[in-house]
């Protein structure tokens, strides 16, 4: 059985903006000996994907944007603004749904989604201004890896995260959208329950509970755009995010 009693969840303040070129490595580090922290082996590091996506340069200037006509009627439908729409819709490979002001999407990437994940909020003091998803976050979150596993000589798992609204349920929660150095699924499948049973369809989806974790410590209107998650363990696995990705013909709602 797990020893889940030893889980710390240690947030990391990060106090200046982040701009196009900054090295998200190096501020992390950085961070952490501000906070006399240091990363240990098998820590988890959640960061939220507007500090990734900033860093590539991921901002778009909506005054840029020319609307079609089709985003013109879904602005009409929605009141959204059509350059708004305009980019939810070239970031998407298909609106899944439009009801009132919300428009659900599936993203490039394969999530479902609100507004193809386009944030309007934590933009810094840029008006008219947006930030989109990164361009591939499982590359992102390996070049992280990579750089802090060399760099603190610490082997680590990085997750890059959002947050998502749920199906039938109220209210959102921080999800992985990229990862690295970790299995984002922890299956049960052909294991025994207590009882004896064999499990036949339990997988949880480990990244989503850590990302989630890391929420708590991590407020919008706050200077936490990292958490370590340390103490759960795990083996290092060469993984994807599309493993947390589920295929259209499976979805029993679309």
């Amino acid at each position: 059985m797990d020893d889940l009693t030893k889980i710390q969840i240690i947030p990391i303040t990060i106090q200046d903006d982040i701009i196009y070129g900054d090295d998200i490595t190096n501020i992390i580090i950085n961070s952490l000996k501000e906070k006399n922290e240091s990363l240990q082996e098998n820590d988890v590091v959640v960061i939220t994907h507007k500090i990734i996506s900033k860093a590539e340069g991921k901002i778009t200037d909506l005054t840029k944007i020319v609307p079609s006509e089709e985003s013109k009627k879904i602005s009409s439908q929605t009141g959204k603004d059509p350059r708004l729409v305009e980019l939810i819709i070239s970031q998407s490979n298909e609106i899944v749904r439009i009801e009132r002001d919300i428009i659900i999407t599936e993203t490039k990437h394969g999530f479902v989604c609100a507004n193809a994940g386009i944030d309007t909020s934590n933009v810094g003091k840029l008006s008219n201004h947006v930030v989109l998803l990164p361009d591939d976050p499982d590359k992102s979150a390996r070049k992280i890896r990579d750089d802090l596993n060399s760099r603190t000589k610490a082997t680590v798992g990085v997750i890059i995260s959002d947050t998502f609204g749920r199906p039938f349920r109220t209210g959102q929660v921080n999800i992985a959208i990229g990862i690295a150095g970790i299995d984002p699924i922890k299956s049960y499948i052909g294991k025994l329950d207590m009882y004896g049973n064999v499990l036949r369809i339990t997988e949880i989806a480990i990244a989503d509970e850590i990302a989630s974790a890391a929420e708590l410590v991590m407020c919008k209107s706050s200077r936490v755009p990292v958490t370590i998650v340390r103490g759960y363990d795990f083996t290092s696995y060469d993984s994807s995010i599309s493993k947390l990705i589920r295929l259209k013909k499976d979805d029993l709602f679309r």
